[in-house]
This record gives C-alpha cells, sequence and structure tokens, in this order.
C-alpha cells in the first residue's frame, strides 16, 4: 500500500492534521496544548510513606497499608481541586503526590495526612428530601438575596421524587435560586448537580445560614466523583447525621461473588461491640438506604435488606469485580493500620517554573537553529528534506504526548532534545550512504534506494537499544526519571518514522518531479 506515492502523502497529511486537531481540542479543555510538569509550571511534590514507629509491620502489610492509603490520599487529593494531579504509588512502601499549580504546602499537607474517617449513615426518605429542598431553597433566597433576585423564574424541573410537576409548583417555583440548580433526582432518590452548578450549590452548602436551615440530625453529603455513572453531574445525598456506625468497629471487607446470583458483593466484618450496635440500627432501618460514608464523601448507598450482625454483604447490582474490589479498599482504608508520614517535599515557584521553560524553548530553539544551518549547508537539496522531516517529528511527537496525556517536564525536554539528535543523526547515515552510491557510480533514483536500505540496519540497532534503556527507566524510575523516558521513547519511534518514511517520501515526490535523464542530487 505504501509503495504508492499518494497513499504515502496522504499517510504523512493524514497524521498531521490529527496531532494540529489533538493540540487544539487540548488547548481549549486544559488552557496548554501540552500539560506541563511540576517543575515547569511550579507546585508542591510529597513523598508520603508509613509511618512504623509504633508499630512494625510485615512486608505484606506494609504494601497492603501502602494500597489502602493511596485509595484514601486520591480521595483526598480530589478536595484540594488540583488540575491533572499525581498520586501514584513508587516502589512498595511510598506514595508520591504531585500537585502542580498549587503553592500551598501546609494546606496540601493538611488534607492528605489527616485521620481517615467511615461511617455508615442512614439516608433520608424522598417525601423528606423534598421537605429539605423547600427549606434549603428559602434559606439561600434569605442569604443570597441577589443570587435569588436572578433565580429563574420557574426552576428547572427535577426528575425522580420530584417530577410531580404542577400548575401550583411553578408558580411556587419563582425565586428558589436552591431548587434551579438541580438537574433532577437520581434512581436511589440523591439530588442530581450539573457540573457547572456544582460551585454554587457547594458555595451555598457552607453557609452558616443555609446549614441552620437543615432540619435537625439532617446533613448534606456529596457523592465521590469517580462513582459517578454519568460524569457531567454531582450527586448530593441527604443523610442522618449521626451515624449508625463508624469505622472504628471494622475488622476486615474483602471483595467476592454472590453464590446465589453470582454478582459482585462485598463482605465485611465488625468487631463484637460493631456487631451488636450494627444489628440494633439495621434492625431498625430495614428496607432504608444506607450511604457508606469516607471522610464525607458517599461512597455508595446499597439498601438495608435483613438485619446485619458482625458479618455482613453489600450488594452492588450491576458494577464489576473490581470496582467490588475496590469498594472493600476503601472500606479497610477507612482505619488505617498505621498513619502515614511525609518524608520528603519540595515547593516549586511559578517564577523558577517559568524560568526553566524560558531557558529550556531558548536552549531548544538555538540547537534546531544549529541543526537547520548545518543541515542545509551541508546537504543543501538534501538538507532540507530533513528539515522538513524534523518540523513534522516535533508536531507528531507533541500530539502523541497530547493524546497519550503525558505531562512534560524539564527532564522530559532533555528526552526530546536527545531524540532530535537521534533524527538528525538518522537522516546523516542515510545521506551519508547515498552519497557513497553515488560515489561508486549508480544513478540517483538506484542511489537513493539502496542508501535508504543499506542505513536501515544501523538506524534501527541504535534507535531500539535507546529504546529499551527508556523502557527500563520507565518502569523502575519514578517523577522526574519518567517524564525523561515517556518523552524519550515516543520520541525515538517517531523519529525513526520521520527519518525513514517521510524523508524518503520527500526523496520519491522530487525524483518523480524531475527529469529521468536528469544527473546527479543535491546531497
Amino acid at each position: 500500500m505504501f509503495q504508492n506515492l499518494k497513499a504515502r502523502l496522504g499517510l504523512i497529511f493524514l497524521l498531521a492534521a490529527l496531532c494540529v486537531g489533538i493540540l487544539f481540542w487540548n488547548n481549549a479543555r486544559k488552557g496548554a496544548m501540552v500539560t506541563l510538569g511540576l517543575d515547569l509550571q511550579g507546585g508542591t511534590h510529597l513523598a508520603l510513606e508509613i509511618d512504623e514507629s509504633k508499630a512494625a509491620l510485615t512486608s505484606a502489610q506494609r504494601s497492603e497499608a501502602i494500597d489502602r492509603a493511596l485509595k484514601v490520599v486520591r480521595l483526598r487529593v480530589d478536595e484540594l481541586g488540583v488540575a491533572e494531579p499525581v498520586v501514584q504509588k513508587a516502589g512498595d512502601s511510598r506514595i508520591i503526590v504531585e500537585l502542580a499549580g498549587l503553592q500551598n504546602t501546609n494546606a496540601a499537607k493538611d488534607v492528605i495526612s489527616k485521620a481517615a474517617f467511615l461511617e455508615f449513615q442512614v439516608v433520608k426518605r424522598p417525601e423528606e428530601a423534598q421537605s429539605v429542598v423547600t427549606r434549603l431553597d428559602q434559606a439561600v433566597a434569605r442569604a443570597f438575596p441577589a443570587e435569588a433576585a436572578k433565580a429563574p423564574a420557574s426552576a428547572t424541573p427535577a426528575g425522580g421524587v420530584f417530577q410531580q410537576k404542577t400548575p401550583a409548583a411553578d408558580s411556587a417555583a419563582v425565586g428558589r435560586p436552591f431548587s434551579s440548580k438541580l438537574a433532577g433526582a437520581g434512581s436511589q432518590g440523591q439530588l442530581i448537580v450539573a457540573l457547572k452548578d456544582t460551585a454554587a450549590v457547594a458555595r451555598y452548602l457552607r453557609s452558616p445560614a443555609v446549614l441552620a436551615a437543615l432540619p435537625r440530625g439532617t446533613e448534606v453529603l456529596w457523592n465521590v466523583p469517580s462513582a459517578e455513572e454519568n460524569k457531567d453531574v454531582r450527586s448530593l445525598w441527604l443523610v442522618d447525621s449521626k451515624a449508625m456506625i463508624t469505622g472504628e468497629y471494622l475488622a476486615n471487607a474483602t471483595a467476592g461473588t454472590d453464590q446465589q446470583f453470582n454478582r459482585p458483593v462485598v463482605f465485611f466484618e465488625l468487631n463484637r461491640r460493631g456487631g451488636r450496635v450494627f444489628e440494633r440500627e439495621t434492625g431498625r432501618n430495614l428496607q432504608r438506604q444506607m450511604a457508606i460514608v469516607l471522610d464525607n464523601q458517599v461512597y455508595t448507598a446499597p439498601i438495608i435488606q435483613s438485619q446485619i450482625g458482625r458479618n455482613g454483604q453489600i450488594t452492588l447490582g450491576s458494577s464489576t469485580l473490581d470496582e467490588a474490589s475496590d469498594l472493600a479498599l476503601v472500606l479497610r482504608a477507612g482505619a488505617l493500620p498505621a498513619p502515614l508520614k511525609i518524608v520528603e517535599e519540595r515547593s516549586v515557584g511559578p517564577t523558577m517554573g517559568a524560568d526553566s521553560v524560558n531557558k529550556g524553548f531558548v536552549a531548544g530553539l538555538l540547537g534546531i537553529v544549529g541543526v537547520v544551518v548545518i543541515m542545509l549547508a551541508y546537504y543543501r537539496l538534501a538538507g532540507l528534506f530533513a528539515v522538513g522531516a524534523l518540523a513534522l517529528y516535533v508536531l507528531y511527537t507533541l500530539g502523541s504526548m497530547a493524546a497519550l496525556d503525558a505531562v512534560l517536564t524539564f527532564p522530559g525536554i532533555a528526552g526530546l532534545v536527545l531524540s532530535i539528535g537521534m533524527s538528525v543523526d538518522a537522516n546523516v547515515l542515510i545521506f551519508e550512504r547515498i552519497r557513497e552510491e553515488l560515489d561508486a557510480g549508480r544513478q540517483v533514483r538506484a542511489a537513493v534506494s539502496e542508501g535508504f536500505k543499506q542505513a536501515l540496519s544501523a538506524i534501527v540497532d541504535s534507535n531500539v537499544t535507546t529504546l529499551l534503556t527508556a523502557a527500563v527507566l520507565f518502569y523502575v524510575g519514578t517523577g522526574p526519571i519518567r517524564g525523561f523516558a515517556v518523552t524519550l521513547g515516543i520520541g525515538i519511534i517517531i523519529s525513526m518514522f520521520t527519518a525513514i518514511f517521510v524523508t524518503r517520501t520527500l526523496f520519491t515526490l522530487y525524483l518523480e518531479r524531475r527529469s529521468p535523464a536528469a544527473q546527479g542530487l543535491s546531497i
């Protein structure tokens, strides 16, 4: 297929158009074509380990504790509202947290290192939720009169329990700023808020005057974002503020499969005291929903089907076994076997990051200009083909990084510069082999064909060796080392494509347009 010149040109232009589209789409979505790392835009870097000063753990216990802590830390980092946070396990005993753009290190440390708190809370009935919404409307109207005046004349009709929309209800909805932000009710009775309105609703719910309007013993909690079926909305749960039971009584939780219906479930075990309390509370709340709450966010809200003692199970309906494992992990994370300690922290100022970007840009620009001048001066027309391939290399590399959502760090820029050098080196190998074939008396077309053929093995050998090195660095490295490995690996693959495929296509295009009788090549 790619023996045809039009097919080769079509592929090159198609990839270029795809990369341009991805870069502009990324820019519109994130405000930057390629996501910049911590060292380029500033931010906070933290390394966490399990504190074993009071109780030593075995290797297996330490590994499990880190997995449990990783889940909790991810939930907490979401609270910080940082875009593109990095929370990953490093080795068997460390968690790395990188919060690009966040300069308040103390706030990040407070949120990340606080104790996890697990609670089981009863969800309010739908009819109770209706009266609470009416109270919140009135409270928000009093606390935020300016926004109440701008509220729609007719509130957005909420679904589920609020679907009984009558003319009287419409007229009563005038000036109801809280319910106008609701996009409906979920299948389990929770209130649904469109993602664009969550900031306003959260601001209302932080107001002491609005919170005072809630019935005694009631609180409003957000759902965990990752647990939403529709990622464009957030759910609000109205629950009893007094917990049925807390995570201090939880002995264990594991994921499994229901033997009768073959559905994923989470089995949990309470200690003796917890079992007595839970049996009494579940017996009093049969057929009610029970919210499982970690750090004041609802993870799920199953229905209590029967009285539960020390051992119980949570049926997850259509969820997968992986999701059941996640929930079991969250439940176990409610009581960490040992606290986390911060063993390393770094704060990179935005000025330093901007300075790194500027210096990297200047260094890269000078390097590229130097390469272009040398290639044009030494190889003339063939050098122009190499420069064209190099321009496409830069575009393809940035587009690939944007498509893979890779983060560009300062070491990553070094990886890009190194792969640019390897791309130029591949072109030099090809051109020198073509010169040798021309010096040996071959015709231009045959010399070009033989030059690419003879240089191919050397190019593949050197690039594959470096690619393996990048793979090893990615596997064993963390943070900046991984950034370097990712950009180097992407750069090598693309540099081979542009040096071998794109440059060859440009040569073919040139030779197709010149007279077959013409002798010599500007190389």
